[in-house]
């Protein structure tokens, strides 16, 4: 969890561990530095320094600067990085506060800024018996004439936000089953005024969620189908935007087993559940006018001698049947389960996010997500200004009606995998069966889970996708009014 206190100040700064945001050299305040100094600062700007640390032995001053004629995405994400440089100093060095003195042209660099420093601030240490006493990095005192008390509250719920799904996502399966993960649902949405239902196999059983059972076959844990719903009273869209997060706590392949070193951190397949859980928790908190709902089917895909097996035909919850062709292409049908089920409303939007194929992965690295679906042009721009802003990056696949002929069966309406070429999109193609239109999917197969550090990125959990949707929804928002 976040354990970083945000504070705005409007008195005179200290100038002990202070970081002064600039756009040039003027902006420094006047009589703070000696000439010495001055000169040094000068120096290192000219050859293009961003970052420069200043050492009086006790403490430390930091100057940072921002290049205004870059765009603004490029700036926004150079300061995070730089953000990056401050919080890996203040940690070998054991500083608890900084003061930001922030001359930025924009309150969105100075956030970004901040941003950078919060999110490398994170660590998971809850299983680590040897917890050595040092001074933590705790608070940041603020000093700006742009950046508002507000700002500072909705930052602060965005990176809690994004804290809290890399705790999930870093929790072991022993710790977190699909009935944990809907506590936490519980907890979260409790904490955010959402409203949350949670189903239990028997009701999953009467829903004729066929899917979700099926891959529940070989485990001991019982399943559990989440719903959260946030509407506020004066919501800007007639039908909601629903939300699907996959929630498979830990993913063996079933009996198509997967190789050992594929198991490693499979218990990251579950970040698009924690993904959508804090995003609509998120949404609440900062009082979007959005009508949002979140569905997490959740259960864990185990080899028993119960497994569902290749060959097997699934009735869907839609009534439509699955022959079984690979039973490591689960995820797909416990979100087909849920997107069915979200018809229900017939949603203004509708978009799942879930580590789903390895072939997304493959296809464009970890460094970005896939997007694919059949949204609007308009709405997609808007993903992916939001995704250019935040630099959780996407990577638009082509999403043609030629990839699903993959997905024919001779003995059932549809298969659950195609080829092994374009699994990214078969795999999209699937889902959008089963879910109203207009539909987006992103696969984070390859951005959710680290293993090794990555800017910002801590390595394990990234909480990828979190600040990529509040932003999203905040601008969809925006453009209903």
């Amino acid at each position: 969890m976040i354990d970083l206190i945000f504070n705005l100040r409007d008195d005179k700064p200290q100038l002990v561990n202070s970081v002064f945001l600039i756009e040039e050299i003027s902006q420094l305040p006047a009589g703070i530095f000696s000439d010495r100094e001055m000169d040094y600062i000068q120096h290192q700007i000219e050859t293009k320094k961003n970052f420069i640390i200043l050492n009086y032995y006790y403490h430390w001053n930091y100057i940072v600067v921002s290049d205004k004629t870059s765009d603004l995405d490029i700036q926004c994400e150079e300061l995070r990085n730089v953000g990056v440089k401050v919080a890996e100093h203040i940690k070998e060095n054991q500083v608890d506060f900084i003061n930001i003195v922030d001359n930025l042209s924009k309150e969105l660099l100075t956030l970004s800024f901040i941003e950078g420093v919060s999110l490398t601030a994170y660590s998971f240490r809850k299983y680590i018996t040897d917890n050595q006493k040092v001074k933590r990095f705790s608070r940041i005192n603020m000093y700006s004439k742009k950046v508002t008390l507000k700002h500072l509250e909705q930052l602060e719920a965005v990176v809690t936000g994004v804290f809290r799904a890399r705790d999930m996502v870093n929790e072991p399966a022993s710790y977190l089953t699909a009935n944990k993960l809907a506590d936490e649902a519980m907890r979260i949405g409790s904490d955010a005024g959402v409203s949350v239902q949670i189903y239990r196999k028997s009701e999953i059983q009467q829903m004729g969620m066929g899917g979700l059972l099926a891959v529940n076959k070989g485990s001991t844990e019982q399943p559990t189908f989440t719903v959260m719903e946030y509407k506020p009273s004066k919501a800007v869209n007639k039908k909601p935007i629903v939300l699907v997060g996959k929630g498979v706590v830990y993913d063996s392949g079933g009996l198509s087993l997967k190789p050992s070193e594929y198991m490693d951190d499979m218990k990251c397949d579950m970040a698009g559940a924690a993904v959508v859980m804090n995003t609509i928790s998120i949404a609440s908190k900062i009082e979007l006018p959005l009508h949002i709902i979140a569905l997490i089917p959740s259960t864990d895909n185990r080899l028993s001698a119960e497994s569902y097996a290749p060959g097997d035909i699934i009735t869907m919850h839609n009534g439509k049947t699955v022959e079984v062709m690979n039973t490591d292409a689960e995820g797909r049908l416990i979100l087909a389960d849920a997107l069915s089920y979200s018809k229900q409303w017939s949603p203004e939007l509708t978009l799942s996010i879930a580590t789903l194929t390895g072939a997304a992965e493959r296809a464009i690295g970890s460094r970005a997500a896939v997007v694919m679906g059949n949204a609007s042009d308009t709405v997609m721009s808007k993903l992916l200004n939001s995704a250019n802003l935040t630099h959780e990056r996407l990577a638009v696949f082509p999403f043609w009606d030629d990839y699903a002929e993959e997905l024919k069966s001779d003995i059932a309406d549809m298969k659950n995998i195609g080829s092994k070429f374009g699994g990214a999109i078969t795999a999209g193609k699937f889902l959008e069966k089963f879910a109203h239109k207009p539909f987006i999917h992103i696969d984070i197969a390859g951005t959710a889970f680290y293993k090794k550090p990555h800017t910002y990125y801590t390595s394990g959990a990234t909480g990828f996708g979190v600040r990529l949707l509040v932003d999203f929804l905040a601008n969809y928002s925006k453009s209903k009014k």
